[in-house]
C-alpha cells in the first residue's frame, strides 16, 4: 500500500508540475506575440523572428510580420513578403560574434595566435611608435585607441587600401584605458584571420566555422552564391551613414573628408545586400566588423556550441580553456569579442556569465547560461526608413521586453 500510494503521489507530482511548466510557456508565448505583434501592428517594425531556448529544447519560435513591405525603389508591394523562420538576416555587428570573434577563438584554440600578441605581428603597418603595442584582446575588448567609425569608403575602394588607410589613421583614445566601441578595430581582426589562415577571410569562416557548425544558411555576399532568394530587407541606400559624414553634430566629420567628393551612395531597397557602408562600398561586402547574413537556426548552432562547452555533437570543437579566456570579463564587465556587461540594456539584469550582442540592423542574442537558456531576436527595423529625427526606430524596449519575459519564464 504504501509503495502504491508512493507511485501515485508521484504520479501527481510529475502531472502538477508538467501544468505548471506548461501555463508558464503559454504566459511566455502570450507576452512575446502581444509585444512584437503590436509593435508590427502599429507599423513600427516591418517584422521579426524570435527564438528561445532552454535547456536543449527549443521553447518557442516564430515568425512575425513581413521580411519586405518595399520594392527595390521604396515603393509600396502589392504583396508584401511575409517572415518566415528560415528568412536570411543581414546580422550586422552581430557579424562580430558570430563570425569574427569565432574565427579567432578557434585559431587561438588551435594554438595559431595568442590573443595577447601585438597586431604588428600579423599586419606590419601596425609597427609603428603609436600602435605597436596594440594587441588582439585590445581589438576585440574595444580598447585599442583606434577611432569608432570612418567613412573608409572616400579613400579606399578594396580591403587592402582598407587596411592600410586603418593603420594611417591617428589613435582617438589612448590604447587599453577606455573601452569605445570600434567597427575598425573588429575590420583588421578580418584581416589577421586572413594572414593567419593563409586563406580568404570569408572563406575560412565558410570551411572551419560555418561548415562544422551546419551553419548552412550563413554566408557573406549571399547574393552571389546563388543559393538564397528571401531576406529581411533593410534600408534605402544608406541614409544613416550618409548623415554620418553630412553632420557634424554626430562627431564623424574630418577635416581631410569632403563630403561632396564621393557619390556612390546606394539609391534603391537593400535586400540580400550588406548594409553596413564601410562593408559594402568598401570591403565588397566582407568585413570582420559586418557583413554576415544568417537565419535564427544558424545563429542558434552556434549558440549551442558555445552553450555544450565548445561541443558539436559530442565532439570537440573549442576547447573549455579557450571559451574560460574568451567569457571572463574585463576591467569594463566584458568578455572577448562578447558583451558580458548586465548593465546593457539588451541583458540588463541578467545572472553572472550571461553574454550576448547586438546589430544595428535590430538584430540581437542573449545567452544565459546560468539558465541554460538564450534568446535570438531579429529585426528589420531599418526596412521603415528613418524618423523624422534622423535615427531609425529604437527597438531597445522591444529587446527589453523580452529579455525580461524569458528570465520570469526562467523563474527570476
Amino acid at each position: 500500500m504504501p509503495k502504491l500510494f508512493y507511485t501515485i503521489s508521484l504520479l501527481l507530482f510529475s502531472f502538477v508540475a508538467q501544468s505548471q511548466s506548461e501555463q508558464q510557456k503559454k504566459v511566455l508565448v502570450h507576452s512575446i506575440d502581444s509585444i512584437i505583434q503590436s509593435q508590427v501592428q502599429q507599423q513600427l517594425i516591418p517584422g521579426a523572428v524570435v527564438l528561445i531556448k532552454k535547456d536543449g529544447k527549443v521553447v518557442y519560435q516564430q515568425a512575425y510580420g513581413y521580411a519586405r513591405l518595399y520594392s527595390r525603389d521604396h515603393q509600396l508591394l502589392a504583396k508584401p513578403e511575409k517572415m518566415q523562420l528560415n528568412t536570411m538576416f543581414d546580422l550586422a555587428s552581430l557579424t562580430k560574434v558570430v563570425g569574427t570573434t569565432t574565427a579567432i577563438m578557434y585559431l587561438v584554440d588551435q594554438h595559431l595566435l595568442s590573443v595577447d600578441d601585438p597586431v604588428a605581428k600579423y599586419v606590419a603597418a601596425f609597427n609603428t611608435s603609436d600602435k605597436n603595442s596594440i594587441t588582439i584582446k585590445n581589438l576585440l575588448t574595444h580598447t585599442s585607441g583606434i577611432d569608432e567609425w570612418y567613412p573608409l569608403f572616400y579613400r579606399a575602394n578594396n580591403r587592402q587600401q582598407v587596411f592600410s588607410l586603418i593603420a594611417q589613421l591617428p589613435l582617438r583614445y589612448p590604447i587599453g584605458v577606455q573601452r569605445k566601441y570600434s567597427d575598425l578595430g573588429f575590420t583588421i581582426l578580418g584581416e589577421i584571420i586572413q594572414v593567419v589562415s593563409g586563406m580568404p577571410f570569408e572563406q575560412f569562416e565558410q570551411e572551419k566555422i560555418f561548415k562544422p557548425l551546419q551553419m548552412l544558411h550563413t554566408t557573406y555576399n549571399p547574393l552571389k552564391t546563388g543559393k538564397f532568394t528571401h531576406f529581411a530587407a533593410t534600408s534605402f541606400g544608406n541614409p544613416y551613414e550618409k548623415r554620418m559624414v553630412y553632420d557634424s553634430t554626430l562627431g564623424f566629420t574630418y577635416k581631410e573628408i569632403n563630403p561632396q567628393s564621393w557619390n556612390g551612395w546606394r539609391n534603391y531597397v537593400l535586400n540580400g545586400e550588406v548594409n553596413d557602408g564601410n562593408a559594402w562600398y568598401a570591403n565588397g561586402g566582407v568585413s570582420g566588423a559586418a557583413g554576415i547574413f544568417s537565419t535564427a537556426d544558424d545563429i542558434q548552432k552556434l549558440v549551442d556550441m558555445l552553450m555544450n562547452e565548445g561541443k558539436v555533437s559530442g565532439m570537440p570543437f573549442i576547447s573549455d580553456k579557450t571559451l574560460q579566456t574568451f567569457f571572463t570579463k574585463d576591467t569594463f564587465l566584458n568578455g572577448l569579442g562578447w558583451m558580458m556587461d548586465t548593465h546593457d540594456s539588451f541583458m540588463k539584469n541578467a545572472p553572472e556569465g550571461s553574454f550576448g550582442h547586438t546589430g544595428f540592423t535590430g538584430t540581437s542574442i542573449v545567452v544565459v547560461p546560468q539558465y541554460h537558456t538564450s534568446i535570438i531576436l531579429l529585426i528589420n527595423r531599418q526596412h521603415m526608413g528613418l524618423l523624422p529625427t534622423g535615427k531609425y526606430y529604437d527597438v531597445s524596449p522591444i529587446r527589453q521586453q523580452i529579455f525580461h519575459a524569458v528570465m520570469q519564464f526562467c523563474g527570476q
